[in-house]
């Protein structure tokens, strides 16, 4: 009996751990389910990235529908995407990018935020620019309290201030098409 248990317990936890790994296979890493989902922005009081004299909180998103685009000029995606979000603006979209900078981090060295303001204007004077402004998360906080998990990652508010669609990756017209046009066309009715 001992003999059978000893070849079975391996034998069960085998199993487990192949369905586990095959159930992965198949799975979208950009689609999961925001934990934020119909629940307020996370508070915050973060500067503006071209002047950080001037500071925003959650009341930025009250009364306008807001796309928050998180974003860096370090993305190669985020760099694909703005000639797109250019053209939800100039249909009147509101979009704000939520800006984060890799080099600010003192694991890959220090910047100014000078040079990190230089850097979003020639990038942004290349691409085009789509944002009403960029909110600075220095430290990423924000981006941890709403779950970033990379850039680019946008998510879509409510006028009331609430996260009512989240999306990894980049935005494009069929993501555009298939995931927010209609969502954003009933939040805009509400």
């Amino acid at each position: 009996m001992r003999k059978i248990s000893l070849f079975v317990l391996p034998l069960i936890l085998f199993v487990g751990l192949a369905i586990f790994l095959f159930q992965g296979l198949f799975s979208d890493p950009r689609e999961h389910e925001s934990t934020l989902l119909n629940k307020p922005v996370p508070s915050f009081v973060l500067p503006d990235l071209m002047n950080t004299d001037l500071t925003y909180t959650t009341e930025i998103f009250v009364g306008k529908v807001t796309l928050l685009n998180v974003w860096g000029v370090w993305c190669v995606t985020c760099a694909v995407e703005i000639p797109f979000l250019e053209q939800l603006k100039n249909e009147g979209k509101h979009i704000v990018g939520l800006y984060y900078d890799q080099d600010i981090d003192p694991d890959f060295g220090i910047k100014t935020v000078e040079r990190v303001q230089q850097e979003v204007e020639q990038k942004l004077g290349q691409l085009g620019n789509p944002y009403a402004y960029n909110i600075f998360d220095v430290k990423r906080d924000l981006s941890l309290d709403l779950g970033v998990t990379g850039a680019p990652e946008t998510f879509l508010i409510d006028k009331q201030g609430k996260v009512r669609l989240h999306h990894i990756g980049d935005i494009n017209p069929r993501v555009w098409q298939n995931k927010f046009a209609s969502v954003y066309q009933e939040l805009i009715a509400e």
